[in-house]
């Protein structure tokens, strides 16, 4: 009865002597052979992504490893899997949410509507092959915009006092009472003030010069009003009378007379001529 069963095999010795073996630490290991046809590169950002479900994960593994055309609506995923279509449409409205598809609804030449899905492999980037992606936006460019073309030249004064430029920018100010076409920036302004100068230095009044500038506009619109101005002030100056060209330092200011409030030409404010009682 003490005799011992030889045939009895002995128990196993372990291979690492006792030592722990990865595979009782809990933890997994990988036996990975490369991928040579038939794969789909899929990110850990999504296989490893921290909101999703699974079941949405693995929903968008399906997905991107279709190919272009295949249909991924509800129904035709509820055929092909066993979570129903409650919780696909979930897993549908997550990924929606993160990024992963873009549905849109669009109605065919028939009048039926359908859903259009555009998987995104990276969400915040287009341009993959599994469908069209929208155009990126242009850049800004550091390319300074077109220089504006210049307007003509005008006429200068021959003695450009501060009180005829004033009135010159006045004059020039009111030209959109009359015509709001004419409505002008005050860069055009400072470039037509001496223009208006010169004629009102011909002995001409404001209002004659206003008319001068508003008669018989175009009835079409007006692109270029400062152009238009321009043009007519070099093409319609008037001459200096001859005492003027003689003795052009004899110019005095434009004054309003007390009076009739008409402008005229005097060292000093007071009245016009027209307003001077015969003596």
């Amino acid at each position: 009865m003490g005799t011992q069963n030889t045939s009895v095999r002995p128990p196993a010795q372990s291979r690492n002597d006792g030592k722990n073996h990865p595979s009782q630490c809990g933890g997994v290991t990988h036996d990975n052979v490369r991928h040579t046809t038939r794969f789909t590169v899929v990110g850990n950002h999504l296989a490893q992504h921290a909101e999703l479900s699974l079941l949405a994960i693995g929903l968008a593994v399906h997905i991107q490893s279709l190919p272009s055309g295949a249909k991924v609506d509800i129904d035709s995923l509820a055929a092909r899997f066993p979570e129903g279509k409650t919780r696909i449409a979930g897993a549908l409205r997550e990924l929606e949410a993160h990024g992963y598809l873009r549905r849109t609804r669009l109605r065919t030449e028939q009048g039926r509507m359908v859903t259009r899905t555009v998987s995104c492999n990276q969400p915040g980037r287009t341009g993959g092959e599994d469908g069209p992606s929208p155009p990126p936006r242009p850049r800004r460019t550091a390319e300074k915009p077109p220089r504006r073309r210049a307007l003509p030249a005008v006429p200068e004064p021959v003695y450009p006092t501060p009180d005829l430029l004033q009135t010159a920018l006045g004059l020039l100010s009111g030209l959109r009472r009359t015509d709001p076409r004419l409505l002008i920036s005050a860069t055009d302004a400072e470039h037509l003030v001496p223009g208006v100068a010169a004629w009102l230095e011909r002995d001409l009044t404001p209002e004659a010069v206003h008319r001068a500038l508003t008669h018989d506009l175009p009835q079409e619109p007006l692109h270029r009003p400062a152009a238009l101005l321009a043009h007519r002030l070099t093409a319609q100056l008037p001459p200096l009378p001859p005492f003027r060209t003689e003795r052009p330092s004899a110019r005095h200011p434009l004054q309003n007379c007390d009076t009739c409030d008409r402008a005229y030409r005097a060292p000093e404010p007071g009245t016009c001529r027209a307003c001077v009682p015969e003596t």
